[in-house]
């Protein structure tokens, strides 16, 4: 009982936000070793293919779901949007540097936040619309654009960050309507089914090694996701959300030491002042009782 009590504090929040940063980090390290010689598409497809084996004790409570024709579109479109933001994410990881895919995926939550609005009928205080104004703002920062060349790789993360918050609006709504595990076992396999197409035009044949890091991403991004549930179910966002910074500390760290990635004050600048707002948001949204804007990680692969 004492150890129940131990796991619901804001402690244990806070660790389980730190493995969580940990295992997206490995994740971001792992799709960047791979270089460029596996086409994007492909090294997702692979990686959701392979992931399929850690949801199968999910294989159950799939099997026993009662989905209604309205629930089938809302998955099947949230599939759709996944997949785009998956293949732009793997592409954009080839590209520009971990620190700076790491600092733009903090813009997500702004995303979900205006996407609310839209889809969800939520409204905008004057704090809020300077908060998402400010994380534009350190957008900008990043980008720079006019002040050096951006890119596609720069703009494949911007769609990344817009299309994964519409996939989170999709399952916002779903959730209220199936469970956790339906939510994340179909947004898998339709990936993994919209992917396949996208990989096939483009295959090449991956080495054994490949396919291990791949195998390794998989289990990271699961393990990622699982941590983050602990995470939240020990203490508010408004004590995890900022842990969620270190990944960007963690990025820069990793991008110089390990790919020879030059450190850029601009990214971390900028960075740092997307994920203040997302935090202030986060906070405004604890005070007023209502949860919209996701945890950073809520939005990855």
């Amino acid at each position: 009982m004492g150890m129940a009590n131990n796991q619901q504090s804001p402690a244990w929040g806070v660790f389980w936000m730190v493995v969580t940063g940990l295992c997206f980090v490995a994740v971001t390290a792992l799709v960047k070793s791979l270089g460029q010689r596996i086409p994007a598409a492909e090294s997702a497809f692979l990686r959701y293919v392979l992931g399929l084996v850690f949801l199968l004790p999910m294989a159950k409570s799939l099997a026993q779901a009662r989905l209604t024709p309205r629930m089938w579109r809302l998955f099947s479109l949230r599939a759709v949007f996944h997949t785009c933001g998956v293949a732009l994410w793997f592409f954009a990881m080839t590209r520009i540097p971990i620190a700076e895919v790491t600092a733009m995926n903090y813009i997500n939550p702004v995303y979900v936040t205006v996407l609310a609005v839209i889809f969800l009928g939520e409204r905008l205080a004057l704090r809020r619309v300077m908060a998402i104004v400010a994380a534009l703002i350190g957008a900008l920062m990043i980008l720079r654009p006019g002040f050096r060349e951006l890119d596609p790789g720069h703009f494949a993360m911007l769609g990344t960050a817009l299309l994964f918050a519409v996939s989170y609006i999709l399952a916002k709504i779903l959730s209220g309507e199936v469970s956790a595990a339906v939510v994340v076992a179909l947004l898998s396999v339709g990936v993994t089914i919209g992917l396949a197409p996208l990989a096939i035009a483009v295959w090449v044949w991956p080495t054994w090694w490949e396919l291990l890091v791949l195998l390794g991403v998989a289990f990271f991004a699961t393990a990622g996701h699982y941590t983050m549930t602990l995470a939240f179910a020990a203490a508010p966002m408004t004590v995890t959300q900022p842990v969620t910074f270190l990944q960007l500390i963690w990025a820069v760290s990793l991008g110089a030491i390990v790919f020879g990635e030059p450190v850029d004050p601009w990214v971390i600048a900028g960075g740092s002042v997307i994920m203040a707002a997302v935090i202030f948001i986060t906070w405004r949204e604890a005070v007023l009782k209502r949860r919209i804007t996701p945890l950073v990680p809520e939005t990855k692969i």
